[in-house]
């Protein structure tokens, strides 16, 4: 306790001379985002012109957080303000994203603005994402779904592709862990007139990791496989066009680390095992019928199998989804139109294995939406949008949606923004993810209904210099606030040991704010982020905290960047004791990372110490109750690998 008191005062003793980069030019605060950007959510407008709060990652960020974690995309979001990865499985790593304190289901992942991971591809997409070929990462929190459609309740990540330039990018990734891991990525772009390429290529292994002597993986084995390729056609200067395939393997299996080595017994006999594939064809082709005015036509199919196998029982499911809009868009000096049509189809299937009955569904949502932006004066702007989809077997879900940007000065503007969302019912949740859907019922279409939000944010943003501008200030501060009706919660049936998806008589809500500070001065530059969020769910008149949702988080990031030769970050972050499924509360934590790399001109050489401090659940609390063969696992809030170094080399050619 002594020593987490010390630390925080000495992540807190900088706050008054160093921070993370602020642009001295008329730059917005909005998380971490750059404001030289056009953002692809929509329009063409920068960030700081863009009444809807946008936060972005720029290919920077993305290429230190892929310094640390190489093989997925994980860290980099979780150490975003009101964003946490929620892992549902002790022993085999899956996660989801959780967004101001709403459930991973009610936040939509996008690749290059397609549904690529919605549904039953939910569960592991997070730890299937290498981070090496993304230009940019977009976040917009709070309800998005008049952007995108149902299921962006809680708010949306777009996850940008790189694309090709005339000058040629290979880079090449080996990295190894203490922690028996190993990546191995690589990456290819160039034009060549009128077609351009990119390909990304990676292996991603591990091979089993207890560091608690529980005798269970804190990280479980696994072997992944991705391939990335990405044709870009240049018709003219007016018509353009891609086409994407996105493809993985992956065998991933946790459990009894002697299982694991192969030596299986009636001592040792759990295990968890799950196979996935997912591949994806993406088309894009844009063409501008004046100078004011373009088309834009997107479509993808994905196929997505999944089996997981467990000591007597296996699930095999295959789910086959599909996206096509088409969109037009006018710009004048003013103002600026966005309309468009969709059709999303979902098809899952699932092979009779253990379960007695079968969860196969087909949902198909037609869709169409028209937005606005117009600046109504020097200092005053207003988005406007509006969708109707209509979700056979559920109805229509009226969408509208309005988002309001003040600018008074050049170093103060502000941000209100709200909307509708839904998000249609399936029995892929973190609740029956946690037990790998056994005994779950199907969804029935005659009892199930659609859950319905409405979510507004404030935010106010002040962007300055101090002592002759010499250190930069930036502070961002956001009030926000989701209110979720008909909730679906996986309900016990009475007298057997099954369970069924219920929409509540009641509501959820989750309420907060968030406040981010950046410093500059020279090549230091610190960034302090703290995150209030209380989640609660109100069923039949009885109100109660959700679980797993720390009120209070804190994130500390001092950074030393010498360009182009040195870059050396200290990261420290706190989470708040929450309340756990068995009615317990969890213990409070500190996470602390040290990561330091060197560049030459071709080659950089880093080290990373994440977790230095070897803070682990297994160290202040347990991770399952009953016997070692028949493990009863509890809800997992910390991490359970402790202190992992990895080192690693990237080569630009």
């Amino acid at each position: 306790m002594k020593f987490e008191k010390l630390l925080f005062l000495l992540m807190f003793l900088p706050l008054g001379t160093f921070a993370q980069e602020v642009d001295d030019d008329d730059d917005d605060l909005e998380g971490k985002e750059l404001n030289a950007v056009v953002v692809t959510t929509r329009g063409t407008r920068t960030i700081k012109n863009l009444p809807t709060r946008v936060e972005m990652l720029s290919a920077e960020e993305i290429d230190e957080k892929s310094s640390m974690k190489p093989g997925d995309i994980r860290m980099m979001l979780n150490e975003t303000t009101g964003i946490i990865t929620q892992q549902t499985s002790a022993t085999s790593g899956n996660a989801l994203i959780r967004i101001q304190g709403l459930d991973g289901r009610y936040t939509q992942v996008l690749k290059d603005g397609f549904p690529v991971f919605a549904g039953a591809a939910s569960g592991l997409g997070l730890l299937q994402t290498p981070p090496l070929d993304l230009r940019q990462v977009e976040v917009i929190k709070g309800s998005s779904s008049t952007l995108y459609g149902g299921g962006a309740i809680a708010g949306l990540i777009n996850l940008i592709s790189k694309t090709p330039k005339e000058e040629r990018e290979l880079t090449f990734q080996l990295n190894g862990t203490s922690a028996r891991g190993l990546d191995l990525n690589g990456f290819y772009s160039q034009r060549y007139g009128k077609i351009g390429t990119t390909m990304f290529a990676s292996y991603n292994t591990s091979r089993g990791y207890d560091p608690s002597d529980t005798g269970f993986s804190a990280l479980p084995k696994y072997d992944r496989f991705t391939f990335n390729p990405k044709l870009f056609l240049y018709f003219s200067p007016k018509t353009s066009a891609n086409i994407a395939l996105n493809t993985m393997f992956e065998n991933r299996l946790g459990g009894d680390m002697e299982y694991i080595k192969g030596h299986g017994s009636d001592e040792h006999p759990y295990f968890e095992r799950n196979k996935t594939q997912r591949h994806s064809l993406q088309l894009s082709a844009m063409h501008w019928i004046n100078d004011d005015s373009r088309l834009n036509l997107k479509s993808s199919l994905t196929y997505y199998n999944r089996i997981i196998e467990l000591p007597d029982y296996e699930f095999e499911g295959t789910q086959w989804s599909s996206f096509s809009e088409l969109s037009y868009s006018h710009t004048a000096e003013n103002t600026e139109w966005v309309g468009g049509v969709n059709l999303w189809t979902d098809k899952f299937s699932e092979a009779k294995r253990t379960n007695p009955y079968l969860r196969d569904y087909t949902q198909t949502t037609l869709g169409a939406f028209v937005q606005n932006n117009t600046d109504i004066c020097r200092w005053f702007s207003v988005e406007a949008g509006m969708r109707a989809d209509y979700v056979i077997d559920y109805g229509v879900a009226l969408l509208p949606r309005l988002s309001l940007l003040f600018k008074p000065t050049d170093k103060l503007t502000s941000r209100l923004g709200g909307g509708l969302g839904y998000k249609a019912p399936t029995i892929f949740t973190e609740e029956s993810e946690r037990i790998a859907y056994q005994w779950v019922l199907p969804i029935d279409k005659d009892f199930n209904k659609l859950e319905r939000s409405w979510g507004a944010n404030w935010d106010i943003n002040f962007v300055t210099g101090l002592f002759d501008d010499n250190v930069s200030l930036g502070i961002n501060h956001m009030f926000f606030y989701t209110r979720l009706n008909n909730t679906l919660l996986m309900k016990p049936a009475e007298n057997i040991a099954e369970y069924y998806m219920q929409n509540i008589d009641g509501y959820t809500d989750s309420k907060g704010w968030e406040t981010n500070i950046k410093l500059g001065w020279n090549d230091f530059h610190y960034y302090l982020g703290y995150t209030y969020t209380y989640t609660r769910t109100n069923e039949n008149g009885i109100s109660y905290e959700n679980v797993l949702t720390p009120r209070h988080r804190l994130n500390n990031i001092l950074m030393y960047e010498m360009e182009d030769k040195w870059k050396v970050g200290l990261e420290a972050y706190y989470y708040s004791p929450q309340k756990l499924g068995d009615g317990a509360m969890g213990k409070s934590y500190w996470l602390c990372g040290l990561m330091v790399e060197k560049i030459w001109e071709n080659i950089s050489i880093y080290l990373n110490l994440e977790n230095f401090t070897d803070r682990r659940q297994t160290r202040f609390d347990t991770i399952y109750t009953g016997s070692h063969t028949n493990p009863e696992w509890r809800d997992i809030y910390a991490p359970l690998d402790g202190f992992v170094a990895n080192a690693g080399i990237k080569i630009r050619l």
